[in-house]
């Protein structure tokens, strides 16, 4: 398996960045390499995808989180709503939000309480599913569009704010909002996640970093990937504590280890213009991550032992673009959103 180690180069931080370039799916190409292949999926495991069609047409359902009760939420960017599907019965129910809220990602606590972010409204959203009643928590000036969020290990939201340049933190229990300002200006803070520690990691995607804050004294520091042109855009966790990512703009699967601030990559097998954007990673600490530069989109497994792609399954409806994918440990399903308007779910082998 062709991989690549390099150390990382930290960035200390200090000062403020500035505003990120517009939001796109498309980057700039990139550029070939002969010296680098991409790698064959070695195993033939069984994968099967299977989609759930949204009944509220082009309204880009995404981003969906199993509930405690096992019905899968999501929200729909260009519809403004909050939905639930019950995957037993089939049945959808939609919960409308205020027009132009652009709800960009959903999440569920343990009690069933659901939290989205409002991204062009500038609020995370608190909904109780049996009322349908909303609270709004308003982001501090300057914070304009939450994008993605995430549970600590004490119930409280960390969140990653792209064009306002911010990494944010909602106390649930008292309703306030920390801000830290990340320092390279365009930085897009994108996906993330929260280790066993509660400390968040980011993906900056309009740079080639990745960042964390520590969450007692909210100060930040940025690791520099090994490739000046990487673009990173999403991230998963493994149980060994490595933080790792899909390169969105040049093809890469990689891992970091933030003891040893060393990383590791590997070609992923699309080639370098396969666009992997969703991933998560599984109870056995494989990898899964969707390429979106190809129609149909296809996702793809990845043993971090063997070093090996292990598995892959094309999108049955083509996807379009899939942005986010989480992992249930219960049912051991993938769940996905699709631009095709669909909601998927993929059993792992």
């Amino acid at each position: 398996m062709n991989r690549l180690l390099c150390v990382a180069s930290v960035c200390a931080l200090v000062g403020c960045g500035g505003y990120a370039s517009p939001d796109q799916h498309d980057v700039a190409p990139a550029k070939s390499d002969e010296s680098v292949g991409a790698p064959a999926i070695t195993d033939g495991d069984s994968l099967a995808i299977e989609e759930w069609p949204v009944p509220w047409e082009t309204t880009r359902p995404r981003d969906p989180f199993v509930g405690p009760d096992g019905r899968i939420w999501f929200v729909g960017q260009t519809g403004d709503y909050v939905a639930a599907l019950d995957p037993s019965s089939g049945i959808f129910q939609r919960f409308p939000l205020d027009s132009g809220a652009g709800p960009h990602n959903v999440i569920v606590a343990a009690d069933g309480t659901v939290w989205y972010a409002g991204n062009k409204a500038a609020h995370i959203g608190r909904l109780d599913p049996s009322t349908g009643e909303i609270v709004k928590t308003a982001m501090p000036a300057g914070a304009a569009d939450p994008h993605t969020l995430i549970f600590d290990p004490v119930g409280d939201i960390w969140f990653s704010v792209q064009h306002s340049n911010m990494i944010g933190r909602l106390a649930i229990g008292t309703g306030d909002v920390d801000i830290v300002r990340v320092p390279t200006a365009g930085a897009r803070p994108y996906g993330i996640v929260v280790d066993p520690d509660g400390r968040p990691w980011v993906a900056e995607f309009g740079s080639n970093k990745l960042a964390t804050v520590d969450p007692s004294g909210l100060t930040l520091r940025e690791f520099e990937l090994p490739r000046s042109g990487a673009r990173p855009r999403r991230l998963a966790l493994t149980s060994d504590r490595a933080v790792w990512y899909v390169d969105y703009a040049e093809g890469f699967l990689g891992r970091f280890d933030p003891a040893s601030e060393s990383f590791l990559e590997w070609p992923i097998p699309g080639g370098r213009n396969a666009r992997p954007y969703a991933m998560a990673s599984d109870d056995r600490d494989r990898l899964w991550f969707v390429e979106t530069g190809a129609i149909p989109n296809r996702l793809i497994g990845f043993d971090p032992q063997a070093e090996h792609f292990i598995a892959s399954a094309e999108v049955p409806s083509g996807g379009h673009v899939v942005r986010h994918m989480v992992f249930h440990p219960p049912t051991r399903a993938l769940w996905f959103g699709t631009d095709t308007n669909t909601i998927a779910r993929a059993i792992v082998p």
